[in-house]
């Protein structure tokens, strides 16, 4: 069988995270003379959609528009959401919208934008089955092949998959034991939401964040006359610290400042930054659930109910229904109550030891005996965000935008440090030692370039 090509640089995953990172190496390779390296990035979704599952009518971003995929890193560069804004034809009638955050819809429109300036550099539908070491010319090198067959090699790779979704128990086991479409995590709500033959009549959404809020928001909506019960395991929803001595927390020096922490340190600063990010709402979707709940008591139709201090500890399922058993997690009183539709506003897997976390990524195993770990338990990552393996011929392993246990809230899935630490990953890559592009090979139409004229249209 013929060798695949080896590429300089291989991504899993063309997300948001690596989409700045090609956008970074165009704009930076060269620069010191030498040639580009050549990239070539594996993306699952045959039709990826930035936040698919949560693009709900009237959502905004949370998040300064200008902390976008590249203009931190470069103000300058042709990628800005400002000048898709322009070249879409919109920012005249964007600057005068009577809010402070993009939709999440213009900003997903913003993001496939630039997709498809790289996307000559990707391989769409292609999940990643298995990631080994191999050798070739002599030197060690990454093999990934996907579930289709298809096989990649690269001298670096770079995993910016984005975090797992977090499914705790007993949800996590009713669904292995009995696949139920009646239970959902938020990333997947709009798709299935889209796939019911039957409005639901009684939907209980878990979780405390903002997503939670927004789908409860969403479900009273589409269905007016079911029973929707946001219930969360805190007292209530709590409103989101803005403050912007909190909001420093996206700052790089703070970055530095939590890599070089201890773990009890991180714990501690974990614990103050946490309302900015997670398990806290936003003061218009906070007020407009309270609003709600408070007219339909009003008019004696009550249909949305917020229950804090609850805990689900059973979860069977039936022919038409899901029994959820529940428990007061203060006086341990229990109840059950049926729920023919769940959706887990639970959040994400972080890397670490813990029972939310993940040690390593899980499309990682084949090559996890070479990976150093700490002795709390966690996994060893660089200030550059490279991986800190064991033995001798590992290539350069790269996680970009799963590192928050590591270098702090910056790096938490958001974009507020994406594009620094972008350039941070690609100034590494640039400096690692790579042979000359033979001229025929086709490795060279893999580089990134710095200018090319597309046929592709730019308004979004």
């Amino acid at each position: 069988m013929q060798e695949p090509i080896c590429y300089d640089v291989l991504g899993i995953g063309f997300g948001p995270a690596n989409m700045a990172l090609a956008a970074a190496v165009e704009e930076t390779a060269g620069e010191g003379g030498g040639p580009a390296p050549t990239l070539r990035f594996l993306e699952a979704d045959p039709h990826p959609l930035w936040q698919g599952g949560m693009i709900l009518n009237g959502s905004n971003i949370q998040n300064n528009p200008v902390r976008d995929l590249v203009t931190l890193r470069n103000p300058r560069s042709r990628y800005t959401f400002i000048n898709y804004l322009h070249e879409a034809g919109r920012l005249l009638e964007h600057l005068n919208l009577p809010q402070e955050f993009p939709l999440r819809k213009e900003y997903a429109r913003y993001i496939e934008w630039v997709r498809r300036h790289f996307d000559h550099l990707v391989d769409y539908g292609e999940r990643v089955a298995s990631v080994t070491t191999a050798e070739a010319a002599g030197e060690p090198v990454y093999e990934v092949v996907t579930g289709s067959g298809v096989r990649r090699r690269g001298r670096a790779l770079v995993v910016g998959t984005g975090r797992t979704p977090y499914i705790p128990e007993p949800f996590a086991s009713a669904a292995a034991a009995v696949p139920d479409d009646r239970i959902i995590h938020l990333t997947e709500y709009l798709p299935r939401i889209g796939r019911l033959t039957a409005p639901p009549r009684n939907v209980v959404v878990i979780g405390g964040s903002q997503s939670a809020v927004e789908i409860t928001l969403d479900l009273a909506k589409r269905y007016p006359q079911a029973r929707i019960q946001l219930s969360m395991r805190s007292f209530g929803l709590r409103l989101k610290d803005t403050s912007p001595f909190s909001e420093e927390g996206f700052f790089p020096r703070f970055t530095d400042y939590y890599y070089r922490a201890s773990r009890a340190g991180k714990r501690e600063l974990d614990a103050y930054m946490r309302p900015t990010n997670y398990s806290s709402t936003d003061e218009d979707v906070l007020h407009e659930l309270y609003l709600l709940v408070y007219e339909q008591r009003l008019d004696g139709d009550q249909r949305v109910f917020v229950t804090g201090n609850q805990l689900v500890t059973s979860v069977t399922p039936g022919t038409d229904a899901l029994t959820l058993g529940v428990e007061e997690v203060h006086t341990g009183e229990r109840e059950e109550f049926a729920a023919d539709l769940v959706v887990l506003a639970t959040g994400f897997r972080d890397l670490g030891p813990g029972e939310r976390q993940e040690r390593y990524p899980a499309l990682l195993g084949g090559i996890a005996h070479t990976f150093g770990f700490d002795t709390d338990g966690y996994l060893g990552i660089d200030p550059a965000y490279r991986v800190r393996t064991v033995g001798d011929g590992v290539p350069p392993l790269f996680l970009n935008g799963l590192c928050e246990t590591s270098h702090g809230i910056g790096d938490a899935g958001s974009f507020s440090l994406l594009s620094l630490r972008a350039a941070a990953i690609c100034e590494r890559l640039l400096k690692l030692p790579r042979p000359p592009v033979p001229a025929g090979t086709g490795a060279e139409n893999g580089a990134a370039r710095t200018s090319r004229k597309d046929g592709h249209d730019h308004t979004g």
